[in-house]
């Protein structure tokens, strides 16, 4: 099943002081036989020199951005990021780019207005450049119908994110067949009901505080209570699997199940400054 996973990482990845040790833990994924690592590029002016250290580390696995922000990039600038990249590690590195969130984007002073629309066009402008960023080349963070739809007709695919099992479902009915779909899952190695809801709240805590999250949450039967304090039991359980290695597996197969293509694992514990390693070395294990 190894080849039907990859790695979504945040905390020490995107620590400029931890880049070092990031190469070594990405060459470690890779002996260890999963698919992809995808990263946040974070709200810098384009991909940061990360990527292409992770690259350089590795030989096989495709290294991505989930998601590149299109506000604070420009078309210009990623498409010669990314022909850049692709010149020196062919067919190993995709673009995810998403439309982020009206918070984050208006807390660095950009207006946030017409998110679709300014994706179609940001699509467009890719397609323009010398040389263009090639749908093939790029994925699309999308959890609505309109922009699963755009996803598929304009990229590979899609990459959803904070998204339960019934979302996999839904997104694999609006692409269709052939786009591919990348959910993220996010686990926690803990049987205790109380102390692993209260790692997961550690992580969904934030995404709940963003209204196209929450929005899109809603189309899966949650309402306001289950938005409070964290996340209710329910919808945490629904975001973060939990508990044993049946249980985490079991919750990977159910997203293959569902139309997934590769289902990209982020782990979460209480310290989220460190890699977590033995947690990788769990996982190529039970989904072997």
């Amino acid at each position: 099943m190894n080849n039907q996973i990859g790695i979504w990482g945040s905390g020490p990845w995107r620590d400029e002081a931890k880049a070092g040790e990031a190469v070594d833990v990405a060459a470690e994924i890779e002996q260890l036989g999963f698919t992809s690592l995808w990263l946040s590029a974070g709200f810098g002016v384009g991909i940061p020199a990360r990527f292409s250290q992770l690259l350089k580390a590795t030989t096989r696995i495709t290294v991505a951005t989930g998601i590149l922000s299109i506000w604070h990039a420009s078309p210009e600038d990623t498409a010669h990021a990314v022909a850049d990249l692709d010149n020196r590690f062919p067919g190993r590195f995709t673009l995810g780019l998403g439309a982020s969130h009206a918070p984050l984007v208006e807390a660095l002073s950009v207006p946030y207005e017409r998110p679709y629309s300014q994706m179609v066009e940001y699509l467009t402008a890719l397609d323009a450049q010398h040389p263009p960023v090639r749908a093939d080349q790029r994925v699309l963070a999308a959890l609505g119908p309109r922009m699963l739809t755009l996803a598929g007709e304009r990229a590979a695919g899609a990459h959803p994110y904070f998204v339960p099992v019934a979302h996999t479902e839904f997104a694999r009915t609006t692409l269709g067949p052939g786009p591919k779909l990348y959910p993220e899952q996010a686990i926690v190695f803990e049987t205790d009901p109380d102390r692993a809801r209260t790692i997961a709240r550690g992580h969904t805590t934030s995404y709940l505080r963003l209204p196209n999250y929450t929005n899109n949450l809603r189309r899966f039967g949650f309402g306001d209570a289950d938005f409070l304090d964290g996340g209710s039991d329910r919808l945490v359980d629904a975001i973060v699997a939990w508990g044993d290695e049946s249980a985490i597996r079991s919750r990977v197969e159910q997203h293959l199940a569902a139309g997934a293509d590769q289902v990209l694992i982020q782990v979460i514990n209480e310290t989220l400054d460190q890699f977590p390693t033995e947690e990788y070395r769990r996982l190529a294990v039970l989904l072997s």
